[in-house]
Parts: structure tokens; C-alpha cells; sequence
């Protein structure tokens, strides 16, 4: 019996136990429902003051600013190579030599033809050859006693006739002989200053510059030949070697005082409105990374081209290049500063926010956030520059870390 009756004592405990156990887990669960936490976690950024630029990036290309290039004149062998590619050179130093002996053997018949021009037409503006001006010379001495012989023949047979020992027929054959002795003088005067016609030396005078020029030529190519150096700089280009033979034109070297060079930019057709002259340029180059060359836009562009598949409009720029680091031909990185606000307030682009063209941002109040319109200045790729609303050190929303959208009144933690 007493089995029987502590056995139906213990049951209504049993139950109580389990009742409240019950009880309590449905409180627990409750609280956990009333206080849970619906917040959305967010990354924030704080308003700064700071240094923003506004810019156009594209890309450029080095050219030198004096270049010289030398070219075979004729097609020759290399003779002699004298530089190495990216050597410094000085002006007038010999730098690659062809073998010019056919050059130099048409320069010498060349100016046999200028000297040859040369004697002929001094020959004809004297009146001929040494030879026929001598002849000359003594024909006219003759002509001229024969001419005075007739002349004192002629006088005399005058005086005879008014004496009546002459008749006139030999009056008439002495008058004759002496204009035949005229006519004579007066031929040989003329021949001796004019034996040639104004369009007869005019043609030798063609024939003495044609050959002139034949010589210049050749003496041209002579000097082609030979190349020397136009003014100091750097050989960037040598694409000959000694014993090779090159056809004529072909490119012997190329080189340029690279102390200074030229960077052309291509600005895309949209950026060319925003271009000014003085403009901060900057150059980089993927060789040498972390590498600026400063410079300033110095004219605007005043065509747009087409350049591969963009419209772009040109502006050049010299570079200071004491260190010779920028190579010619190369591709450059260019950012142009066509805007810079110092001491401002900047906050991350992705804070900005658009609504119906009106900017504004999500401001941290504690751990809600709260609509404040705004109004703004320069934007750059990652900045935009805050002119009011907003306040240094204010903290605005820029995304949630877990993909759910905010916006006003939304309750955030960070």
C-alpha cells in the first residue's frame, strides 16, 4: 500500500514541472521576439575637408621636338657605323658613312660639265674662242687699212678728174671700192661685239645653271653620303649595320635632343569643351610605375579627327625630360586637371545619391538614417565635393553590407 500511495504522489509534481518548464521557454521566446533586432548594417563614411580635382584621363603619345632622320640617298653598302642606338652624340660628329665612290665619280663629271658650261658661254660673251678673237682682231686691222687705202684712193682720183687725168668711171669704181671697204669694217665691228644673239647666249647661259644644278645635286648626295650629326642629341633609332647594303630611301637613323620632348594627348570629342590653356598635365608610363611628369595644356584643339575608332581633338605639350627617361613613339597615360578645389568638403561619389536630378545623402543619426539634400561642386572619379548641407565630420550612409536597400528612416548599426 504504501508503494501504491507514493507513487500516485509523485505524478501531479511530475506534471507541475513540465508545465512550468513550458511556461518559461514560451517567455524566453517572446522577449526574444519583442526585442529583436531589425537594423541594417551599413558602411559609413565621415564628411571631410580635403583637395578634389576634376579630370579627363585618356592617353598620349611621345614624339621628339627636333628630330632628324637620315636616308639613304642612293642605293650603297654601310661603310661604317660610328654610334651605338642611345647614344649621345655631338654636333657635326660623323655617324654612319656609305661607300660613295660612284657618288664621288659623278660629282667629278658632273662639274667637268659645270666648267665646260662655264668656258663656252665666256667664250661666246667675248666673241668666240681665244684663237677666233686673235683672227678676228687681225681682220678688222686689215679691213680697217684696206678701208683708208680706198678712202685716200677715192680723193685722189677726184683731184685728178677736176684736172681732167681721170675719168669719171674711175671716180665711180674708186667710190665703189670704198664702200665695199665699209661695208667690210662695219661687219667685222659687229661680228667682233655681236657675233652671237641675245637668245643664243641666253641658252648657254641655261645650259651653264643646268649643269650647276647637276653638280649641287651630286654634291648633295655626296653629302648624304656622309651623315653627321645636325646638333647634339640622342641616336633613338638605328636600324643599319656596318657591311649592309641599303636601297635608296631607306632610314639610316633617327635622333633628337630628347632633353625636351613632345607629348600629344587625345582628348575624346566630349572633354574638348573643357580644355584650357595652362591646364595641369600630367604624364605617366606603365615602364615606370608611380612616375609623374608635370606639365601644362598649352593650346586647346582646334579640330576633332578621328583617331582609330574615337573622334578626338589633339593638344601637345613639352615635357621636361633632363633624365632622358621618356622614349620616343611610346604610349602614355595622360590625366588633364581641368578643375582643383582646395580646403572643401568631399564625401565618397557612391554617398551621392539622385532623386529626380536633385542630389542627397543618407546622414547617420545615431542608428537611424535621415534624407538631407545637398548641393554639390567638382566630382572626380571618387569624390564629390560637398558646398551645403553637410558639415565636417558628419557621418553619411553609403551602402548595406548585406544587400537589403536604405533610405529614409532606416534603422542601421555599424
Amino acid at each position: 500500500m504504501p508503494l501504491n500511495g507514493n507513487s500516485s504522489g509523485r505524478r501531479p509534481r511530475r506534471w507541475w514541472v513540465t508545465a512550468l518548464a513550458i511556461l518559461a521557454a514560451v517567455i524566453v521566446l517572446a522577449a526574444f521576439i519583442t526585442h529583436r533586432d531589425d537594423s541594417v548594417p551599413v558602411r559609413t563614411a565621415v564628411v571631410e575637408q580635403g583637395t578634389i580635382r576634376s579630370v579627363i584621363s585618356t592617353n598620349g603619345k611621345i614624339e621628339p621636338i627636333n628630330n632628324f632622320e637620315a636616308h639613304a640617298p642612293i642605293p650603297a653598302r654601310v661603310e661604317r657605323v660610328l654610334v651605338k642606338e642611345g647614344e649621345a652624340v655631338k654636333k657635326g660628329q660623323l655617324l654612319v658613312v656609305l661607300d660613295d665612290a660612284n657618288v664621288r665619280a659623278h660629282a667629278a663629271q658632273a662639274e667637268t660639265q659645270v666648267k665646260a658650261a662655264q668656258a663656252e658661254l665666256s667664250s661666246a660673251q667675248r666673241g668666240g674662242t681665244q684663237e677666233e678673237v686673235l683672227s678676228l682682231d687681225d681682220q678688222l686691222v686689215k679691213a680697217s687699212t684696206d678701208r683708208d687705202s680706198a678712202g685716200h684712193s677715192l680723193e685722189a682720183l677726184k683731184k685728178l678728174q677736176q684736172q681732167g687725168a681721170a675719168t669719171a668711171g674711175e671716180v665711180r669704181a674708186a667710190q665703189d671700192a670704198l664702200s665695199i671697204a665699209d661695208a667690210q669694217l662695219t661687219f667685222l665691228r659687229q661680228k667682233q661685239t655681236k657675233r652671237y644673239s641675245q637668245a643664243e647666249l641666253d641658252h648657254l647661259e641655261a645650259q651653264k645653271v643646268d649643269a650647276q644644278a647637276s653638280y649641287s645635286a651630286e654634291q648633295d648626295v655626296l653629302a648624304q653620303a656622309n651623315v653627321h650629326a645636325p646638333w647634339d642629341g640622342i641616336i633613338y633609332s638605328l636600324p643599319v649595320k656596318q657591311g649592309g647594303f641599303v636601297a635608296g630611301g631607306d632610314l639610316l637613323l633617327e635622333m633628337a635632343d630628347l632633353r625636351k620632348v613632345l607629348v600629344r594627348a587625345f582628348v575624346d570629342e566630349p572633354d574638348v569643351g573643357r580644355l584650357a590653356p595652362g591646364d595641369l598635365l600630367e604624364v605617366t608610363w606603365d615602364a615606370i610605375p608611380g612616375r609623374v611628369w608635370p606639365t601644362a595644356v598649352t593650346a586647346v584643339p582646334s579640330t576633332v579627327k578621328l583617331h582609330g575608332t574615337r573622334n578626338v581633338g589633339e593638344t601637345t605639350s613639352i615635357v621636361d625630360n633632363q633624365d632622358l627617361k621618356l622614349l620616343p613613339n611610346t604610349n602614355v597615360g595622360i590625366t588633364i586637371v581641368v578643375a582643383k578645389h582646395d580646403n572643401v568638403l568631399v564625401v565618397p561619389r557612391e554617398a551621392v545619391r539622385m532623386d529626380d536630378s536633385k542630389p542627397y545623402v543618407l546622414q547617420v543619426f545615431g542608428r537611424e538614417l535621415k534624407r538631407r539634400d545637398v548641393e554639390t561642386s567638382l566630382s572626380s572619379l571618387t569624390q564629390v565635393q560637398i558646398t551645403r548641407g553637410l558639415s565636417a565630420k558628419d557621418e553619411v550612409a553609403i551602402s548595406s553590407w548585406n544587400g537589403k536597400p536604405i533610405g529614409d528612416g532606416t534603422q542601421v548599426k555599424h
